[in-house]
């Protein structure tokens, strides 16, 4: 009743007046403070005279930073800088710009571009190598019996007996090409010893190619090409290996000696000789490939790397483990790579990272990017259903003892796609389909888009998607770092022979993709390297010098300054065997005169960080590298 009443309407009345009243007040108050509280800020501040420093200092009067295209500037640049803990901002005697903390790369907003530099390669490129001689050996298989090239005229034909006529037949095809990359023209070569088709292959440590393994009466083959000859011919030993070697990877070892692993139904490894034309002494079982093999292979062109410690990384299936290829045992296994199979034929891509010699504790590590499930192949190869390839990386350190997976995921799903290190230190992965698998018509859906990533970015900005191409490159397509930083980008031959009216015909195009870094509007900020005045033989641990002018380096110091050696891979079915960057030591970096320097660094200590070889070398200014000089390690 009370509730209900006049008296109690007016009790409320009034409370709500007083707290309405009270609130006011207290609004009032706290504005009154705040007011207070700014003014006696601006009455406590000094003048922040400094803050000119940055964009107009006094000394030299030049700009404390150089003039570059925009950047994002470290985390409290100004107060770094400025030195906001002096009791009065009186300018100091100048630092020095050596000093100055270390500036970003450049950032670039180009994704690339692609052009087509041959029409015809003459052979669709399935196995690819750069020799120090600024060409690229290509070859195919033998069992297509045809090309887009013949011999040379007067070269004769190759006899072979058809096995489905029995009938003797002529083979009148070049199957394998020297390509010049300073012309784009191509010179047509002989095989005459087994089929190299789907073998493995690398360079020696005096630059000879050596290719291993292949099909049928290949499986056994040792080839041999260049090493120092004008107009170098192949020099084929067949019956040279202890066992057939049809998909094995070959990796070069801290002594120079050459390691061959794996293939179809050769659970094991050899060593080649060490002289040309010798037969290989024996083999050695390696239980680990049967134990990695399951119903669809999924374990052929096992991912091959050699740790900074000497020992073999091996990475089959979706395991792996670290070999000591000299007393043969197993160091250390690590944990399963989960969400599917990664070698042929599901064909995933692995690289390993940039070995930085600056670091305090020299680490090897590796990725491993795309394939399929293992279930994949035999879905496409009997029933053509295509399963959606990977898309994830994952990224392992295996120079630790206990490591352990790090995934992320790539822009695009990816299948038979190559894993390029540049020489800046980014990655492009490039080429390949995002369905299906390797093998003759067993992918669909071309993976046009290269992905540019960047390993030393926090995961989630790592990965920057290019500009597309519009060739397919499948099945057997194939690229190459060249020495001016541009990607040669060829094959793909997705049918049992040469084929033109079908949807994914046999690709003898070639095309360059140049990455962001070649972007024109930072020509003027790229290194060039003074060959004549550059030490070419490198000792390991020895101290070298290189000499290199930049045309706009104004304020160049050393920390902008990276010096990489990159070994030239064999690169086939989505794998680049021996594939090594490594960033070098700076021990003195002089400025000889207005835009020339010379930089004097060390040598890689050994050659587990650096097997004995050829290698390119690079000057990186903020991430835009030099054309590369050829330089030898022993």
């Amino acid at each position: 009743i009370f509730i209900q009443s006049e008296a109690f309407t007016s009790l409320v009345k009034v409370c709500l007046c007083s707290s309405f009243s009270i609130m006011t007040h207290l609004i009032n108050l706290i504005n009154v403070v705040v007011i207070l509280f700014i003014l006696f800020l601006a009455a406590e501040a000094k003048p922040k005279r400094h803050i000119q420093y940055r964009h107009r200092p006094r000394f030299h009067r030049n700009p404390l930073l150089p003039r570059f295209p925009p950047f994002d500037l470290p985390p409290n640049d100004d107060d770094d800088n400025n030195n906001n803990n002096d009791e009065t901002p009186i300018l100091k005697d100048p630092i020095p710009i050596k000093d100055v903390v270390k500036k970003l790369d450049f950032a670039i907003a180009s994704i690339g571009q692609w052009e087509i530099i041959s029409q015809d390669s003459g052979v669709s490129a399935m196995h690819v190598n750069l020799l120090p001689t600024n060409k690229i050996i290509i070859y195919d298989a033998k069992v297509y019996r045809m090309s887009r090239i013949r011999l040379p005229e007067g070269e004769p034909c190759v006899p072979f007996k058809d096995l489905q006529t029995q009938e003797d037949r002529i083979d009148c095809f070049a199957h394998s090409v020297e390509y010049d990359i300073e012309t784009n023209q191509i010179r047509p070569l002989k095989i005459n010893g087994g089929d190299p088709w789907c073998s493995s292959g690398g360079l020696t440590a005096d630059g000879t190619f050596v290719s291993t393994g292949g099909f049928a009466d290949g499986g056994k083959t040792i080839r041999h090409f260049g090493g120092g000859c004008q107009d170098c011919e192949w020099r084929e030993y067949d019956e040279t290996l202890v066992d057939e070697r049809w998909y094995a990877t070959q990796q070069l070892l801290p002594n120079g000696e050459i390691i061959l692993i794996g293939g179809r139904r050769s659970f094991s490894y050899e060593f080649l000789p060490l002289q040309e034309g010798q037969r290989a002494e024996q083999s050695y079982f390696f239980p680990y490939l049967y134990e990695t093999s399951d119903f669809d292979e999924n374990n052929l062109y096992p991912f091959v790397h050699l740790s900074t410690d000497g020992n073999l990384f091996i990475f089959s299936n979706n395991r792996s483990l670290l070999l000591n290829p000299t007393n043969h045992k197993v160091v250390h296994t690590f944990p399963v790579l989960p969400g599917g199979s990664r070698n042929y034929p599901a064909s995933g891509m692995s690289a390993l990272l940039p070995i930085d010699l600056n670091a305090e504790t020299i680490k090897a590590e590796v990725i491993v990017c795309g394939g399929n499930r293992p279930e994949a192949f035999f879905l496409a190869e009997t029933k053509k259903i295509f399963l959606p390839a990977l898309q994830d990386c994952g990224r392992l350190t295996i120079s630790e003892r206990f490591p352990q997976w790090d995934s992320e995921m790539m822009p695009s799903r990816r299948t038979m796609g190559d894993a390029l290190i540049l020489p800046n230190g980014q990655l492009l992965f490039i080429n390949g389909a995002q369905l299906g698998t390797a093998a003759w018509w067993d992918a669909e859906a071309p993976n046009y888009t290269p992905a540019l990533y960047e390993p030393e970015k926090p995961k989630g900005l790592r990965f920057k998607v290019m500009k597309a191409t519009r060739i397919a490159r499948m099945y057997h397509s194939t690229s190459v770092v060249l020495p001016n930083g541009k990607i040669w980008v060829g094959g793909s031959n997705t049918h049992d022979t040469y084929k033109d009216k079908v949807k994914y015909p046999t690709e003898t195009r070639v095309e360059a993709f140049s990455p962001p870094y070649l972007d024109e509007a930072f020509s003027k900020y790229r290194p060039q390297i003074n060959e004549v005045a550059s030490q070419k033989v490198l000792r390991y641990g020895d101290l070298f010098e290189t000499e290199f002018s930049v045309e706009d380096g104004f304020g160049l110091t050393s920390n902008d300054i990276k010096v990489t050696m990159y070994a030239p891979p064999f690169t086939t079915h989505g794998f680049s065997m021996g594939q090594r960057l490594v960033v070098l030591k700076i021990d003195e970096f002089i400025e000889q005169e207005q835009g020339n320097y010379r930089v004097k660094m060390a040598a890689p200590p050994s050659g587990a960080i650096a097997p004995p070889g050829y290698y390119l070398l690079f000057v990186v200014h903020r991430g835009i590298p030099s054309t590369g000089t050829w330089v030898h390690i022993q």
